[in-house]
């Protein structure tokens, strides 16, 4: 569907993408992560063939995005973080004049067009201006135009950026009912957002890509340790005797604040694979330390980025 291969994209002498290479499958969703400066922007950018790489080559359906750019650009439908909108048209204007623009045929047009508004629900403000319309209504004016045409490929770069709570689940909806028929590439800072609906994720540092897999697959990738968060009925000297008995623990730490009065609260570390839950449980009751809560401290996407981009400079 999408190939990348070793782009490269240079400012002057700053280097915003370093020899990146990836692919991406069809029928599938794809988040696209990375703190400021990783390169995103500039990576989609010539994914959609608006700027040029330094060095590397970009394929869309096998064609070249510079040696055949025209078709390539045929199956990318692209809604920028400020959707290009023309303020004094009305939302069928705008939508017609896309299409037109997307030289999609004349005798389609109009019931593509009415289609797409539904999908996207813009069926009740037609004959509306789009400088009137709410935030909300705007994107999805700048989806459905980025829709028409039917591309197999549908990029977003932060297309819930100053929406309401109400308008993201909207939003999150509509991009889950688009990937049933398309491939979207999705760019936020929102990871929850990334999390809720993407099926794969893709993290990019310092212009690399650090990571690429599943939701789960990359909390599971940073999981070389499992964390027991624990409260204990007892004194912390006591509770420290205990812990220190059990070898299979790597690491711990006592909490400043337990949840309970007369309570340790510690978060014990060991190897992912150890469970030692019943052996703590057994080692403290016998002296007479009642376990009053136990819980595993699991990985979360926030946890998982912050590693990846801080103490890693990425990877290919």
């Amino acid at each position: 569907m999408i190939e990348v291969d070793n782009l490269v994209k240079r400012y002057g002498s700053h280097l915003a993408v370093d020899h990146l290479s990836f692919q991406v499958q069809p029928g599938k969703i794809y988040g696209f992560l990375g703190p400021n400066g990783a390169g995103k922007s500039t990576t989609m950018n010539i994914l959609t063939g608006y700027i040029a790489a330094t060095e590397g080559s970009v394929k869309i359906n096998g064609h070249d995005i510079v040696k055949d750019g025209e078709a390539a650009r045929k199956c990318i439908g692209y809604l920028p973080e400020v959707p290009p909108l023309y303020q004094d048209m009305t939302v069928m204007e705008y939508l017609n004049f896309a299409a037109a623009l997307k030289k999609t045929a004349g005798e389609s047009r109009k019931k593509q067009i009415e289609e797409i508004m539904e999908l996207v629900m813009l069926s009740d403000v037609p004959d509306r201006l789009i400088r009137n319309l709410s935030k909300g209504y705007k994107q999805r004016v700048g989806m459905a135009q980025a829709v028409l045409g039917y591309p197999d490929v549908i990029i977003l770069d932060e297309p819930t950026v100053g929406l309401d709570p109400k308008q993201i689940i909207e939003i999150r909806e509509l991009i889950k009912k688009l990937g049933e028929n398309h491939t979207i590439i999705l760019s936020s800072h929102i990871l929850s957002e990334v999390q809720a609906v993407c099926d794969e994720i893709m993290i990019l540092s310092k212009g690399k890509l650090a990571a690429c897999d599943t939701p789960e697959g990359l909390t599971g990738l940073m999981g070389s340790s499992a964390r027991l968060k624990m409260d204990i009925l007892g004194e912390r000297d006591r509770v420290e005797e205990v812990i220190k008995g059990i070898s299979r623990i790597k690491t711990y730490h006592f909490e400043e604040n337990a949840s309970e009065k007369g309570c340790t609260g510690i978060t014990i570390e060991t190897e992912a694979k150890e469970d030692v839950r019943e052996m703590l449980f057994y080692a403290l009751a016998e002296k007479k330390l009642p376990v009053m809560s136990m819980s595993r401290v699991e990985k979360s996407l926030e946890d998982v980025f912050l590693e990846l981009t801080q103490t890693k400079g990425g990877q290919e």
